[in-house]
């Protein structure tokens, strides 16, 4: 199994069934273009470093979707209301992302892989993988239709051509993946950090008084009294943001392997762009409550959450007239490109990965990117804008549940109850097709949660909705695995494959072994033994092996 021998195939392996899965390994062969959707990122791909892969996974979330969200809770909530529900937010976005993001870093492997080996199993985390790559579509839909705002406002193009125009632009810049992304990320971080700060730094500076009417803004459907069913449903609506991990991850897998001398910076770049993107993230809530706090008066209430006119109306106090429109439309259209290439890029990802594993056949990631696009052009056509708030609400208990399941696996089941294998596991053979564990617990969750946000249960309860997918879902995971003893985590402890999977400092093993099925190399974590040959197997030939000829026995 050394990368100088010839694969060899033995009586056992039908003619059809090798020719599809040399087909599906020949697809994926050009990995440039496939980015390793299905599959463990090798070493020998991971060729930037940690501050780069931070620096381009921060890129992701220069979203205008932030200002317009803090705008709406602080618009109907008040600005103490808003801030509140934005801080508690951010504190359970950050809790429950460091676990994620430290195993997508570490392991070198997507949220998708990472939900398989961690109470879902093989087919289990099929249904998280639609709920993520839904996360994708909405937010690009919603970005393309600020970034239409900003076109209608500068070039008065009408918004269904706004819609199509931000949702085609995205596809040269999304077909190369990480090493385009990392370039554009890089190159376009710091005009959008300079557009984005400059006007509220010389608004604050010029007009202090801003900041005393922001601070005091009652909101319009109360006095401005601090609540906590006005916290709880602002929260709600910012923990929709919590799948934002997912895309983080989705650059964190090309971290460079952790040694002794690169941990420092290896750390710093996990938490900065893991579980630190939050950090920035509500700081731009906070700022569209305030953007939207000063132009209210100028816009009205409808129009006060478009980042276009809050930023326009920042630009007006501070430049010129006849650069106003082109700097504000520049913002937006930068900040659009920016997190809808990451959106499709991720949202390709989670559809490839659930699609193959349905029908065990890998049409190629690019045909996801086009489904991706088509429902967010949708979204975007039905005006899902002007029922932001509805969606975001809704959508956020399934994603707690989905998070919080899979963090709790992480931090209580394998760390703690060790009931569950501390190396997560991905590949098609290793894993139960279902772990009850995090299936029961993420079902449990999201029901009720989705349950009590409908009025079910009665309004009081209503606002408590994404408190109670948390801690239904906290408590859940660790009892189903106890309830279970484990079982359904490993369907075999063993790979068949004598080659250790880890090196001596714990990073995923380079050593490379040629897959006998599509004849290419891969490196060790990627691999299993075959069933039927003195071979290895690699995860994407057995998640494409129709007849399961490939695939090692289970064990007890």
């Amino acid at each position: 199994m050394s990368t100088t021998e010839s694969p060899r195939t033995t009586a056992g392996t039908t003619e059809a069934g090798t020719s599809e899965a040399v087909a599906a390994g020949g697809q994926a062969v050009k990995e440039t273009l496939e980015d390793y959707t299905l599959r463990f990122a090798p070493r020998s791909y991971r060729r930037w470093t940690p501050m780069v892969v931070a620096t381009t996974a921060l890129g992701g979330i220069a979203y205008m979707a932030d200002f317009s969200i803090g705008a709406g809770i602080g618009l109907a909530h008040g600005t103490g209301n808003a801030l509140l529900a934005i801080a508690v937010a951010a504190v359970v976005i950050f809790i429950t992302g460091f676990p994620l993001a430290y195993y997508g870093a570490r392991y070198n492997i997507d949220l998708d892989l990472i939900t398989r080996g961690s109470g879902f199993g093989y087919h289990g985390s099929v249904l998280t993988g639609v709920i993520f790559a839904s996360f994708t579509f909405i937010f690009f839909a919603l970005e393309g239709a600020i970034m239409a705002q900003g076109l209608r406002l500068g070039l008065g193009l009408p918004l269904w051509l706004g819609y199509a125009v931000s949702t085609l632009m995205v596809i040269p810049l999304v077909v190369y993946g990480m090493k385009a992304l990392s370039r554009l990320q890089v190159w376009t971080t710091p005009l959008w950090l300079l557009l984005m700060v400059g006007p509220l730094v010389y608004l604050v500076a010029e007009d202090p008084g801003t900041v005393d009417r922001f601070l005091s803004y009652a909101g319009t459907d109360g006095d401005g009294a601090v609540s906590t069913a006005s916290v709880m449903l602002g929260a709600g609506v910012c923990l929709s943001l919590i799948a934002q991990i997912g895309e983080q991850i989705d650059y964190l897998r090309f971290m460079p392997p952790k040694t002794e001398a690169n941990k420092r910076a290896w750390w710093t770049a996990v938490v900065m762009a893991g579980p630190g993107w939050v950090v920035l993230g509500a700081l731009k809530q906070a700022i569209g409550v305030f953007l939207a706090v000063r132009v209210i008066a100028e816009v009205g209430p409808a129009a006060a959450p478009e980042p276009i006119r809050q930023f326009r109306g920042a630009f007006e106090a501070m430049m010129p007239s006849w650069t106003v429109i082109p700097l504000a439309v520049a913002l937006v259209v930068i900040s659009q490109i920016k997190i809808n290439v990451t959106n499709a890029y991720s949202g390709s990802l989670a559809w490839t990965n659930a699609f193959t594993r349905v029908t065990r056949r890998y049409p190629g990631r690019m045909v996801f990117v086009l489904v991706n696009l088509a429902f967010a052009l949708a979204l975007m056509e039905a005006d899902m804008f002007s029922f932001l708030g509805g969606v975001l609400g809704f959508y956020s208990n399934c994603a707690i549940a989905w998070v919080v399941t899979v963090a709790t696996d992480i931090g209580i089941n394998k760390y703690l109850l060790k009931l569950s294998p501390l190396r997560p596991e991905f590949r098609r053979g290793m894993l139960h097709p279902v772990n009850p564990v995090g299936v029961v617990a993420f079902t449990a969750s999201s029901g009720l949660s989705i349950a009590l946000y409908f009025g079910l249960f009665g309004e009081s309860l209503q606002p408590y909705s994404p408190v109670a997918a948390a801690v239904i879902a906290f408590v859940l995971t660790p009892l189903m695995a106890v309830v279970t003893r484990g079982r359904y985590y490993l369907r075999r402890a063993d790979d068949g494959i004598a080659e250790p999977l880890l090196d001596p400092d714990g990073n995923p093993s380079a050593v490379v072994l040629d897959c006998h099925v599509c004849r290419q190399p891969y490196e060790r974590p990627d691999l299993t033994a075959c069933l039927a040959h003195d071979a290895a197997v690699c995860s994407l030939c057995l998640s494409t092996d129709r007849k399961g000829e490939h695939v090692l026995p289970a064990t007890a």
